[in-house]
């Protein structure tokens, strides 16, 4: 699929009940040990006897105790209120901002948002917008010469293929964007309902799938399977970066582009070459590194291609894939890792998404260094 690349934005609730009094027929209030009363011998003031108590000191050390809970009756006992809920859980939602799971979630039996429809309808507006960028994309397509729909093998990495797999790469990166744009939308709107995640993830792939109709009339082209297997592994990882605790802090898929003769090819294959497409692992997630200058850094391993123009081809030259690893500089963390402002964060999560040409050093598996 011809597609330019984008770039861009526990529960732990414990009800208590406790209240358990003890029952008057079986407790009734004399004091925890016998108190005997004897009258005492010759004991009188004028006519009024007296009677002396005499404690028994071992009833003392050792009291009665009150009834146990176990023993009470149900009535006595304090009952939980009648279940009102439905299947999900409890009917009132809780409040935003109350307890969270460890992804930062409310779980669905509490969440005021447990549906798919009724999740995605929280984001009409986003998926318009969506849809009319997609279909614009599309229709200069129709103005073409077409063909009736059908389906293209269109291979994945290998060096026969058009692109060596960075239309591939391009296709992944994109759902994983958009799902994580939704995502975004999805947990304001839904105040962090559990479930958004999988429902960004599944709307971003039906759209990414949906826009591939377009390739399926297209004669050099066609609706590619795997264009839609690396968009539902864009997907999935969007789903998992935000849904399993610490990964999103840990784990990031980024775009670089690096500058050509024109600046920046918006499509085609000149567009493809200036894409590298690398997984971070960013020090700033690690506790242990969190004081320390590395929580700058991340750990890159990518992959790009080169040498697979037409005109590189037709030269005889044989196209070249890339497989590198290094260092990268975290850019949102060393600019924005501490604010809490709105521009501040929206920074920081498009460079969770964009690493800046040369700001990292690294080998590709050709033997070369440095920046490329």
């Amino acid at each position: 699929m011809r597609m330019g690349s984008s770039s861009g934005f526990a529960l732990a609730l414990a009800i208590c009940l406790s209240a358990t009094p003890a029952r008057a027929d079986e407790w009734d209030g004399s004091p925890p040990f016998s108190a005997p009363e004897v009258p005492a011998t010759d004991t009188s003031i004028g006519a009024l006897p007296i009677t002396v108590s005499r404690w028994n000191l071992a009833e003392i050390a050792s009291p009665v105790s009150p009834p146990a809970l176990i023993d009470l009756t149900p009535a006595a006992r304090a009952e939980p209120a009648e279940e009102t809920a439905d299947i999900y859980g409890p009917a009132q939602p809780l409040s935003p901002g109350g307890p969270l799971d460890a992804s930062g979630h409310i779980p669905r039996e509490y969440a005021p948002y447990r549906g798919f429809f009724q999740q995605a309808g929280t984001i009409k507006t986003e998926l318009a917008i969506l849809f009319v960028y997609m279909g614009a994309q599309s229709i200069p397509k129709l103005f073409k010469k077409t063909a009736p729909f059908h389906f293209k093998d269109e291979g994945w990495f290998g060096k026969d293929t058009a692109n060596i797999g960075m239309d591939k790469l391009t296709h992944a990166f994109n759902t994983y964007l958009i799902a994580d744009i939704l995502h975004a939308r999805l947990h304001r709107n839904t105040q962090g309902s559990e479930g958004d995640a999988v429902t960004a993830g599944v709307l971003a792939a039906g759209v990414m799938a949906l826009n591939e109709i377009s390739d399926g009339i297209e004669t050099d082209s066609g609706y590619s399977m795997q264009d839609i297997a690396m968009n539902l592994t864009g997907a999935t990882l969007s789903v998992l970066r935000n849904t399993v605790p610490g990964l999103k802090d840990k784990f990031a898929f980024k775009i670089e582009i690096m500058p050509n003769d024109q600046i920046y090819s918006h499509v085609g294959k000149k567009h493809y070459a200036q894409q590298r497409f690398l997984f971070a692992l960013k020090g700033a997630g690690f506790e242990g590194l969190q004081r320390s200058p590395l929580r700058f850094l991340d750990l890159q391993i990518g992959y790009y291609a080169t040498d697979f123009l037409n005109s590189d081809r037709a030269r005889g030259i044989e196209p070249k894939r890339h497989l590198f690893f290094g260092l990268g500089l975290n850019l949102g963390e060393l600019l924005f890792g501490r604010s809490e402002s709105r521009f501040g964060k929206a920074a920081y999560s498009v460079l969770d998404h964009v690493q800046l040409p040369y700001t990292s050093l690294r080998v590709d598996t050709h033997g070369d260094f440095g920046h490329w």
